[in-house]
């Protein structure tokens, strides 16, 4: 560690509170790694190799998919090897592509979500217009719209808080170089900083969570209007799903970062970030696969191919 005013490394201490339940951490944190990368590319590869699957919607659940084995990706290999050695050290560099990695791909999540939010709104209120307005050109832009603002959102909270001096310690009390604990270890006045990117979270956070909330209010009133129960039935199934993941996403983003820095103890910050770096991108090809009759048909179909060619 460093006393210089320009910091040449952190320690991330993670779960250092625990020093008895690190082996225990890893291999559940493990475990649920593998599970988010693994159903995340079954959810890529089912989409991709069935036909049935090639919409809109399932288009931008590939691009969430792949966006969630990013950004588990960003965190979880640091961690995991955190858990098991006693320097838990990260360079200057590394903390920052790590911080904008992480606000990168969480904004991009954000548009994302808002996006398919929209894409159910056009199928379920619009159906006869829903192949004009949401064709694949129309599908590619919104998907690519949402990874480029994405890659500039992440540039401002990155540079704000790399341009900061760390003249005292450098223990971030965290799992991953998140911007409350790197704010708190800033020997200067973090007041303008933090206005930033407060006013820049909520902008995102809150501008996305807005246009999904009004998508569904549209999509709810259609469905009341849906004579038959078993219709009502399948349309609420087919969006109860994605709002699943947008409420445990937006809940703990906005509690994280809309908000003042310091008003939650770090240890409470852990648990709530395990729930959007960890729990979210597991949850993501659960509840999207399983709860989903099309995909779990297009993956029964792709096994049985399989089954057949092996017998040939």
């Amino acid at each position: 560690m460093t006393n210089s005013t320009t910091a040449v490394e952190f320690w991330l201490l993670g779960f250092h509170s625990l020093p008895g339940w690190q082996t225990l951490l890893f291999i559940v944190f493990l475990v649920i790694y593998i599970l988010t990368i693994t159903g995340n590319i079954a959810i890529i590869s089912v989409v991709r190799l069935e036909p049935r699957l090639h919409s809109p919607m399932y288009s931008f659940l590939q691009n969430l998919s792949f966006l969630e084995i990013c950004y588990t990706s960003t965190i979880m290999p640091k961690m995991l090897a955190n858990l098991l050695v006693e320097r838990k050290a990260i360079s200057f560099a590394g903390c920052m592509a790590q911080l904008y990695c992480f606000v990168f791909l969480g904004a991009t999540e954000c548009f994302l979500l808002a996006v398919m939010a929209y894409d159910r709104y056009l199928a379920i209120c619009y159906p006869l217009h829903y192949t004009v307005a949401m064709s694949d050109a129309s599908c590619t832009r919104l998907a690519m719209v949402s990874w480029v603002t994405g890659i500039f959102t992440g540039l401002l909270p990155c540079l704000l808080i790399s341009r900061l001096p760390f003249c005292g310690s450098t223990q971030i009390k965290h799992f991953f170089c998140d911007i409350p604990p790197l704010l708190k270890l800033s020997c200067s006045d973090t007041s303008t900083t933090e206005v930033v990117i407060f006013i820049l979270s909520l902008l995102v956070l809150v501008s996305c969570l807005l246009l999904t909330l009004v998508s569904y209010l549209f999509i709810i009133l259609t469905i009341l209007k849906i004579p038959s129960f078993s219709g009502k039935r399948k349309t609420f199934s087919t969006c109860g799903s994605h709002l699943s993941i947008v409420a445990i996403y937006y809940g703990t983003m906005i509690s994280m970062y809309v908000r003042p820095t310091s008003s939650l103890p770090s240890e409470l910050n852990k648990i709530v970030s395990v729930f959007y770096t960890i729990i979210t991108p597991l949850l993501n090809p659960v509840i999207y696969s399983l709860r989903n009759k099309d995909f779990r048909d297009g993956l029964k179909k792709i096994i049985s191919r399989q089954c057949s060619l092996h017998r040939v």
